[in-house]
């Protein structure tokens, strides 16, 4: 990229996973007290935020105005929905810890904790700095708002409405004496299992093409979507929220007739009477 500022993006690459880290590390700390793991589902779009308010400031005078006041906000909004609504969420389990970690930590060959910390904060801090690479290179960008940036902000928005709307489908329904124990299969979820993780990545895609001003740009940004997508569909996201639910009742069937990630029409329940296969 000619004339990219690749002294001063260094430098935002290490204030970033500093960033990163320090909400990791400060969401560890509270975890070990309140001896609940599950609190690190909290940090995961706070630090996001974190990383792309630290790029905004330090980009200051570097790349186009537009462009990152944009980045920032697109991150910022969808992380912090995310944090809260996983806050909120967490209000129904009590005290105890998720379930997901209470099964990794038994295989902790040691403490626990410090299982817990290389294992899922500083994975996870990691994660977030390479992922949120479009958010950071974005604002070094100096070409002004274009075609790719207008398709980003557009797919970023159905990404956005899609995860929110699906979030808050499932909330409604669990809210529902008569649903424990139930398969959610009504709105946004009776067309993909998983809207919250379409809606993500989506969202990933969207902020990639913010990040296109170039070329160049495009090809450096582009691990981040590619990486975001193996996890949601074959990673921590899909595969094991599905592995979960496998033994509850009516789930085979409800996997049977609705698509696992990309949203399609409910394929036809079959008909017990109907003789062909």
């Amino acid at each position: 990229m000619t004339g990219f500022p690749w002294a001063a993006f260094a430098v935002n690459l290490a204030a970033a996973a500093g960033a990163a880290f320090a909400v990791m590390l400060t969401t560890f700390a509270v975890a070990r007290v309140k001896g609940m793991h599950r609190l690190v589902d909290i940090a995961w779009g706070a630090a996001f935020t974190a990383v792309a308010l630290t790029t905004c400031a330090l980009s200051t005078g570097h790349g186009d105005d537009g462009r990152r006041i944009l980045v920032t906000l697109a991150t910022a909004v969808w992380g912090l929905r995310l944090s809260v609504h996983i806050a909120r969420r967490g209000r129904g389990h009590g005290h105890g810890e998720d379930p997901r970690y209470e099964r990794l930590l038994a295989k902790a060959p040691g403490s626990r904790d410090v299982y817990a910390l290389r294992t899922v904060y500083l994975l996870q801090g990691g994660l977030v700095w390479l992922i949120s690479l479009p958010v950071q290179l974005a604002q070094y960008v100096a070409v002004p708002l274009g075609a790719s940036a207008v398709a980003g902000g557009l797919l970023w928005a159905v990404g956005f409405v899609f995860e929110s709307v699906g979030d808050f489908q499932l909330d409604r329904f669990k809210a529902g004496p008569d649903h424990r124990g139930r398969v959610m299969d009504r709105g946004l979820w009776g067309w993909t299992r998983h809207p919250n993780y379409f809606g993500d990545f989506l969202v990933w895609w969207g902020l990639f093409l913010l990040a296109c001003g170039t070329v160049q740009s495009a090809a450096v940004a582009v691990v981040s979507p590619l990486v975001m997508s193996y996890l949601l569909i074959y990673g921590s996201g899909k595969r094991l929220l599905e592995n979960h639910l496998a033994d509850r009742p009516g789930y085979a069937a409800y996997t049977a007739r609705t698509s696992g990630f990309f949203p399609l029409p409910p394929r036809r329940r079959p008909d017990p009477e109907d003789p062909r296969p």
